[in-house]
C-alpha cells in the first residue's frame, strides 16, 4: 500500500483512474501486495486533489541548503556553536630554584624550566596576552623516597607561590598536587615495597599535608593528579579542617597511563626509576571505568573534573560531559603539543591552523577549561 501510494504520487502523468493499459496494470501489480490494498489506494487517493499530492511529494524530495548560512562571514560567526577565548586556558609553569634560569626543553620547543624570578616575568607576558591562570609544577633540588620537598613550607612550590602571589596577586594560581617530581623513584607517592607500587592510603595522608602547605602559601586551587583512590575525600577533609573550605579542587579525575606524557617527564624530571604507572593510572582501553572514576570524584567533593590526555580521549570527554554537570577540564599534554611542533618544523602542517582546530575540538567535545602549552600562541591569535 505504501509503495502504491508513492508510485502514484511520483508519477503525476499516471493518475487517471480510467487508465487500464496492460503496461500500467503490470506496473501496479508489482507495487501492491493484494487486490484489496490496490482498491483501497485508489479509493483513498480519489478523495484528494491529485496536484496537491504531487506538490507534497516534490516537497519531500527537496534537499536542505546548509550552505546558505556559510556564505556570509558575519552570519558564520552569528551561528558559530563553539568559541575559544583566552579565559579558557591554564598555562603550565615549571619552577626550579636559582636565579635567572630559563632553560628550554629540547623535546618541547617554547617550554622552559624557570627560576622564580623568571616565572614572575613570564606572568607579566601572560597577563599582556589576556592569560590569567597558571598551574605550577615544581622541580626540587633534593628528592627522597616520600617527596618531602612537596610537604615543606620552604619547598620549591610553597616558595614560588608566595613570591608569585606577592608580584601578581590577581593571577589565578593552581598547583599540581602529586609526588612524582619530588620522589627519588619517580612514582606518585610512598612505595609499598611488597607490592612494588604506590601505597594508596599512606599517600592520601601526605596529599592532605601537601594541599594544606599549598593553601597556606597562597594557592587559589588545588589539582591532585596522582590517581589515588579516595584522594578527593582526603584532601577536602584536610583543607576544611585547616580553615580552607573555600579552596576549590580540580581533580585529575580520569587520568590515563599514556605514552603521550613522554616530553613532560623531560621538563619535570619525573620519569619512574622502575616500572610504570599502570597500577594506579587508568587503562586507555577502559571507557566505562573512565566515566566511573570522574563520577566518584564528583561524589567525594571535587569542584572540577578533568580528562588527561585530551586528544586521543575526546570520546571520554563527551561521555563525562554528558554524565556530569560539573565544569570539565582537559590537559592538552606534552606529547600532543610536541607532535604539532615537530610536524610544523618538518613543514607538513600549517601549525597555527592545526593548533586552533585542535583546541576547538577540545571545547566542542565538552571541555570548559584547557590546560595547554599552546596558550600563549593561541591567545596571541585570538
Amino acid at each position: 500500500m505504501v509503495k502504491y501510494w508513492l508510485y502514484i504520487n511520483l508519477n503525476p502523468l499516471k493518475t487517471s483512474r480510467s487508465e487500464n493499459s496492460a503496461t500500467e496494470e503490470a506496473k501496479r501489480s508489482k507495487l501492491r501486495s493484494s487486490h484489496r490494498e490496490a482498491v483501497w489506494g485508489e479509493r483513498f487517493f480519489g478523495e484528494f486533489n491529485q496536484s496537491a499530492i504531487i506538490s507534497y511529494c516534490k516537497g519531500l524530495a527537496m534537499f536542505t541548503r546548509f550552505r546558505r548560512k556559510r556564505l556570509n562571514p558575519v552570519l558564520r560567526d552569528l551561528v558559530k556553536e563553539t568559541t575559544i577565548t583566552p579565559n579558557d586556558f591554564i598555562y603550565p609553569l615549571f619552577i626550579r630554584s636559582g636565579e635567572g634560569i630559563k632553560n628550554e626543553v629540547a623535546s618541547m620547543p617554547g617550554v622552559f624550566q624557570m627560576s622564580i624570578d623568571e616565572a614572575i616575568k613570564e606572568c607579566d607576558s601572560l597577563k599582556a596576552l589576556g592569560l590569567n591562570s597558571v598551574i605550577l609544577f615544581g622541580i626540587p633540588d633534593i628528592k627522597d623516597s616520600v617527596g618531602s620537598d612537596a610537604m615543606c613550607e620552604h619547598g620549591i612550590i610553597a616558595t614560588a607561590l608566595r613570591e608569585l602571589k606577592a608580584a601578581h596577586p590577581e593571577m589565578f594560581i593552581v598547583t599540581d598536587l602529586c609526588f612524582c617530581e619530588y620522589t627519588d623513584h619517580g612514582h606518585c607517592g610512598v612505595l609499598n615495597p611488597k607490592l612494588q607500587t604506590v601505597d594508596n592510603d599512606i599517600t592520601l595522608k601526605n596529599l592532605a599535608k601537601q594541599a594544606i602547605v599549598h593553601a597556606k602559601a597562597g594557592a587559589d586551587m588545588i589539582a591532585p593528579s596522582g590517581m589515588m583512590d579516595g584522594m578527593i575525600t582526603a584532601i577536602r577533609e584536610g583543607l576544611d579542617s585547616a580553615g580552607f573550605s573555600h579552596i576549590p579542587i580540580m581533580s585529575y579525575s580520569t587520568k590515563f597511563a599514556s605514552a603521550y606524557y613522554g616530553p613532560f617527564r623531560d621538563v619535570a624530571e619525573s620519569s619512574p626509576s622502575f616500572g610504570d604507572r599502570r597500577s594506579y593510572q587508568m587503562d586507555p582501553a577502559n571507557r566505562r571505568e573512565a566515566v566511573l572514576e570522574s563520577l566518584a570524584d564528583e561524589e567525594e567533593g571535587a569542584d572540577i573534573l578533568m580528562v588527561k590526555p585530551a586528544l586521543a580521549y575526546l570520546d571520554i570527554v563527551r561521555e563525562i560531559r554528558d554524565a556530569s554537570n560539573l565544569p570539565l577540564a582537559v590537559y592538552n599534554v606534552s606529547g600532543e603539543y610536541s607532535m604539532l611542533k615537530m610536524a610544523a618544523k618538518a613543514g607538513v602542517i600549517d601549525y597555527e591552523k592545526v593548533m586552533m582546530e585542535t583546541l576547538l575540538g577540545f571545547k566542542r567535545a565538552g571541555a570548559d577549561i584547557i590546560i595547554t602549552y599552546h596558550a600563549k600562541e593561541a591567545a596571541a591569535l585570538l
